[in-house]
C-alpha cells in the first residue's frame, strides 16, 4: 500500500484536475454543455436505455437527468420512445444528428488534448489512459453509498 503522503498528493492532483475539465468544457459548443455531452456519450457507449439507467450512469438525480435529456431531445440529438415493456417509461436513443454532434465534440476535445499533450510520447498517453481506466474501475466496483471516510468519521 502506498504511503499516506502519496494519497494526499493524489487528492491535491484531483483538485487541480478541475482546471483540465474546465478547459475541456470551454471547447464545447455553447449549445452542448457538459451534461448534454455526457448524455450523448453514455447513449453511444451503452446503447438505448431508460432514463433511470441514464441517471444511474450519470450518478445524478432524476430531475437533473430529465433536464439534460430535455435539452438534447429539443435539439433532435436523441429520441424518446415508449418502452414496450412499460408504456410509462421511455427508451432513450441516440439519433443520427446526435451521433454527428458527438463526433464533433470528440474532434474538439481530441484536438485540445493532442495540442496540450503534444510533447508526451504515445507510450505516456497510453499509460495515463490505462491508469485512469484502472482508477475508474476501482471506483465503479465500490458502492457509492459507503464512502471510505464514513467509517473513519463515525468511529
Amino acid at each position: 500500500m502506498a504511503e499516506q503522503a502519496l494519497y494526499e498528493e493524489l487528492v491535491r492532483q484531483f483538485s487541480a484536475f478541475g482546471a483540465v475539465k474546465r478547459e475541456l468544457g470551454r471547447v464545447m459548443p455553447a449549445d452542448c454543455p457538459s451534461g448534454s455531452a455526457a448524455v450523448l456519450t453514455l447513449l453511444d457507449r451503452h446503447g438505448d436505455m431508460r432514463m433511470s439507467k441514464l441517471a444511474e450512469l450519470l450518478a445524478v438525480d432524476m430531475s437533473v437527468t430529465s433536464r439534460h435529456v430535455a435539452h438534447v431531445a429539443e435539439r433532435g440529438w436523441i429520441d424518446r420512445s415508449p418502452d414496450p415493456a412499460d408504456k410509462r417509461s421511455r427508451i432513450l436513443r441516440l439519433t443520427p444528428a446526435g451521433r454527428a454532434r458527438l463526433d464533433e465534440l470528440t474532434r474538439c476535445t481530441t484536438r485540445l488534448l493532442a495540442e496540450r499533450l503534444s510533447d508526451w510520447s504515445d507510450e505516456d498517453v497510453a499509460r495515463l489512459t490505462r491508469l485512469m481506466a484502472r482508477l475508474r474501475r476501482c471506483f465503479d466496483e465500490q458502492s457509492p453509498r459507503t464512502p471510505a471516510f464514513t467509517a473513519q468519521t463515525t468511529a
